[in-house]
């Protein structure tokens, strides 16, 4: 069964600023547990007793519904020991970095640029005759702007990836009423009560 890969040595503003070290954090976790739910889920899985039969292929039988279910036990370890505590991590990663991204960043290497270019577009004279796309002005946009963009985007596909995953989860450990939000909330919970 995979671990979730370690949390990002010292998370920082710079960890986040540096979107390839960010993005390739998130691609890691995902890839070691939820891009490969089924093999995590099929390792839960108890080996057959009797060895291959020969003859079982001979007719074809549809296969029962609960044929390949995952004993509960086997689920749940696996949920808050593995599956749980991966979403957490990197809820917490994207969280501290929207923070990072909504915080006045006083740091910005670009922001003295920006202002000599908005100053030069404001005294800029434009002739829409001469150029009719003179007027278009196309600022940069600052490094938290561009962050809170990527945070955005990475929490889509966390829910995309959360929604896949816990269906998968869902139909192989038995039919849980929860959506994976809910299951992660009464996990979170669980956790804080024994802290």
């Amino acid at each position: 069964m995979a671990q979730p890969p370690p949390p990002p040595e010292r998370l920082n503003a710079q960890f986040c600023f540096n979107t390839v070290a960010l993005r390739d954090f998130l691609h890691i976790s995902r890839s070691s547990i939820d891009d490969s739910i089924t093999q995590n889920l099929n390792a839960l899985l108890t080996p057959a007793s009797t060895g291959f039969d020969p003859s079982s292929t001979s007719i074809r039988t549809p296969r029962p519904s609960n044929s390949r279910r995952i004993p509960q036990k086997s689920c749940q370890n696996f949920k808050n020991q593995v599956l749980f505590p991966s979403w957490q991590m990197r809820s917490d990663v994207l969280n501290y970095c929207a923070s990072v991204a909504t915080s006045p960043d006083a740091d910005d290497p670009e922001s003295v640029l920006r202002q000599v270019e908005s100053e030069r577009d404001r005294e800029r004279v434009v002739d829409e005759r001469l150029d009719p796309y003179s007027s278009r002005f196309f600022p940069r946009e600052a490094r938290t702007e561009r962050l809170a963009a990527l945070v955005r985007q990475e929490r889509g596909v966390e829910n995309i990836i959360r929604a896949r995953s816990w269906g998968l989860v869902s139909e192989r450990c038995g039919e849980d009423w929860r959506d994976w939000e809910e299951a992660l909330n009464d996990w979170r919970k669980g956790r804080e009560g024994k802290q």
